[in-house]
């Protein structure tokens, strides 16, 4: 089977970017469920309640979240009815929402789906890697395909979760710091992983914000108000080969696409759709 996972979606650019393209990338890669980050789908902070179900009707299956889901307050109650968006399972208890998902593909293959966030250079909450372990025993019954996306801010503590996982899980996805790494590896017991899956939205942007705010803080160390950015979007993604059988990865494919890229992806398969009729 292969799974979908989408990199941060980040404001109206990658929010359209999925409107657009998700189609295309699903039928070009013959994917059975789709996944992505949408913390950053509201105006690059947070998400509304009509921002995620506008993001499911495009065919998104589960939205992952991290530190920037309670950013819009709204996001409170939404997340507390909404199943299929999580937040990272390591918040402290009593925190609304799940960390954790069993979705369903088409043809009925459950895919479970763990939300984590890391603790270096962030929010000291609960310890992801003993976390990780409970959420993936509590999903394990029912899904032997489980992806985890690893939402932290350094390398190491995101290369050491896969390590920690290698085996217990089909993939350990990063997503966060919204550059894409070129390090996607299957490791020796069957793991996918990659550092970052890198951002969904405009890239001639300084991780997504207009560059005069961004580079005013860096300059002036001086507060900034930051707006999402509008030029060259593009969708960042990772494809995850799996044995649905075993639950181990047989490959991950890093994608990265303009809209242009995506058109022409379309239009290629419409055409050979056409010569084949």
């Amino acid at each position: 089977m292969n799974l979908l996972f989408i990199g941060d979606i980040v404001g109206r650019p990658g929010r359209e970017l999925v409107r657009r393209g998700l189609a295309t990338l699903v039928d070009h890669h013959a994917i059975d469920l789709v996944v992505a980050n949408g913390e950053n789908a509201a105006a690059g902070f947070g998400i509304t309640r009509e921002i995620g179900d506008d993001l499911f009707g495009c065919g998104i299956d589960v939205l992952t979240s991290g530190n920037h889901i309670w950013d819009r307050k709204e996001a409170i109650d939404y997340i507390g009815t909404e199943p299929r968006l999580l937040r990272p399972a390591n918040y402290p208890a009593g925190v609304p929402g799940n960390g954790s998902f069993v979705a369903r593909t088409p043809q009925g293959t459950t895919v479970g789906v763990v939300n984590l966030m890391g603790r270096v250079f962030m929010t000291p909450i609960d310890d992801p890697f003993a976390i990780a372990r409970r959420e993936i025993d509590a999903i394990r019954a029912r899904a032997r395909v489980i992806l985890v996306d690893f939402h932290a801010e350094a390398t190491s503590e995101k290369i050491a979760m896969g390590w920690h996982l290698d085996g217990s899980v089909t993939a350990v996805v990063g997503t966060h710091t919204h550059v894409q790494t070129a390090d996607e590896r299957l490791l020796p017991n069957g793991t996918a992983c990659i550092t970052d899956v890198g951002m969904t939205g405009p890239h001639d942007s300084i991780i997504g914000m207009e560059r005069g705010a961004a580079l005013a803080r860096f300059l002036t160390a001086m507060p900034s108000r930051f707006e999402p950015a509008s030029g060259n979007a593009r969708l960042n993604a990772v494809v995850i080969h799996a044995d649905e059988q075993t639950g181990r990865a047989t490959g991950i494919t890093r994608v990265s696409h303009s809209m242009a890229e995506l058109e022409t992806l379309a239009k290629t398969a419409a055409t050979h759709l056409s010569g084949v009729e």
